[in-house]
């Protein structure tokens, strides 16, 4: 079950049914679903998607999955997966342009990794990014994601792969 999640601005929970509109409108906004898995889709295939999140992912508590909100409104979608393009869990991220430059991406990005860390037990964590997304690459360079590999899309393009290793306490005592 996805929990809910909170930093000094953010509040991270699941989604509800009456979030639809909010999550197809966050969606359907080509600056943010031109970085997103294939890129923009039709109203149709977006209101599916949120329709899987209840009949796929929720029911059968596949990995966690959040409406981001601030001040009571829904800004933006995270979620936290296992994938086999990068052989581990992926975080995913998007917030409304409304709020870009605003420091909330890089909070929801760290709220996020630390979840995988800390409550799932990860011990590295990994983004897919299209490399001319450079907002995102800063973004995750800043709180510490290294590249690790580049892909070539179908399409000709380059998607980075970037990973974050969780900091170890091991070694020897100082």
């Amino acid at each position: 079950m996805t929990p809910t999640l909170r930093t000094g601005r953010l509040l991270l929970e699941p989604y509800t049914p009456d979030d639809e509109e909010d999550f197809v409108a966050l969606f359907q906004d080509t600056r943010v679903s031109r970085w997103m898995g294939d890129g923009p889709a039709s109203e149709v295939s977006d209101r599916a998607l949120f329709g899987r999140i209840f009949t796929k992912v929720y029911a059968r508590d596949l990995f966690d999955v959040w409406a981001v909100r601030r001040d009571g409104l829904l800004i933006g979608h995270a979620e936290i997966k296992p994938t086999d393009a990068v052989g581990g869990h992926e975080v995913v991220y998007a917030l409304a342009p409304a709020v870009w430059g605003t420091g909330l991406g890089t909070e929801l990005a760290e709220a996020v990794v630390a979840h995988g860390f800390d409550t799932l037990g990860l011990t590295e964590v990994y983004a897919t990014v299209a490399a001319p997304n450079e907002a995102s690459l800063t973004l995750l360079g800043r709180i510490g994601f290294e590249h690790v590999r580049d892909v070539t899309e179908d399409d000709g393009g380059t998607t980075r792969v970037l990973a974050r290793r969780r900091a170890t306490t091991d070694g020897p005592p100082l």
